[in-house]
């Protein structure tokens, strides 16, 4: 941990609810983490008996945001990220495959999940040269994530938004529509948005297996059309292949047959 970092204050235990399955921590399950309890096991083997495929799509999904955050940093010289609805820390976070390269970059993390703020320490582990900082924050609350950023980024400065998977917890499109309008007006020409979610009208089983989760109790993940993915590019320059299922976008060249899931996602750069 940075000196530069500022450290949050631990979460209070009580507010982490272990008997309601946890999206965060569900997909921590599927990525083979072990920051999760047993209701999330017990969820997360209910979906994939529906859905076997939702492993890929979460591995996939980390995957694509690694080959993101790689051509923007090592191609389009970017150096500070906001990276909203981060959740629990795993393999290959942004900060991780960032400072790699680039070890002075700098990192936000936005999330209101107790239990991910539990274990900030993880996230504010930074290069000496870089930073990173955590912000509690819905990521509805735009005003309040923009002036908590800016004490650690330079939002004057190129500045990559990511959004991985956490449109889907917005109820509507129109919303979610506007919370990216909302951050990306905050930033300046040359940034970047990354995003990628869950897509529908490409899986049926996929699809079954939202509608079942949703009504589980848990916090409701809704699916978004290709079409409605792409419109959150809406007057940015998409970088190629443009808006895809993410394993097709720039795929590693040791996987000679990428193949479409219901995951799609892009990257532009803001003129």
């Amino acid at each position: 941990m940075t000196d530069q970092a500022s450290t949050p204050g631990s979460a209070d235990p009580q507010k982490i609810d272990t008997s309601v399955p946890h999206s965060a921590r569900i997909w921590n399950y599927w990525l083979g983490g072990k920051d999760n309890y047993p209701v999330d096991e017990m969820a997360g083997d209910a979906y994939t008996d529906v859905f076997p495929g939702i492993v890929t799509i979460a591995r996939s999904s980390r995957a694509f945001l690694a080959r993101n955050i790689t051509y923007l940093v090592a191609e389009a010289g970017i150096r500070q990220f906001l990276d909203v609805g981060t959740g629990l820390p795993t393999a290959d976070n942004t900060h991780q495959v960032a400072q790699r390269i680039a070890p002075e970059a700098r990192i936000v993390y936005v999330d209101n999940d107790p239990m991910v703020l539990a274990h900030a320490h993880a996230l504010l582990y930074s290069t000496r040269e870089g930073v990173t900082d955590y912000i509690d924050a819905n990521v509805t609350d735009t005003p309040r994530i923009l002036e908590a950023a800016a004490r650690t980024l330079d939002l004057s400065q190129p500045t990559a938004l990511i959004l991985s998977n956490i449109l889907g917890h917005v109820a509507t499109h129109k919303e979610a529509l506007s919370i990216v309008t909302s951050l990306m007006s905050a930033l300046p020409s040359g940034s970047y948005l990354s995003i990628n979610d869950g897509s529908a009208g490409i899986d049926p089983a996929f699809e079954q297996a939202q509608d079942a989760y949703n009504e589980s109790g848990a916090v409701p993940y809704n699916l978004r059309t290709v079409e409605e993915i792409t419109a959150y590019f809406d007057g940015l320059e998409l970088l190629e292949p443009g808006v895809v299922s993410v394993p097709l976008w720039r795929p590693d060249t040791t996987d000679p047959e990428p193949k479409v899931i219901g995951e799609h996602g892009g990257l532009a750069r803001k003129p």
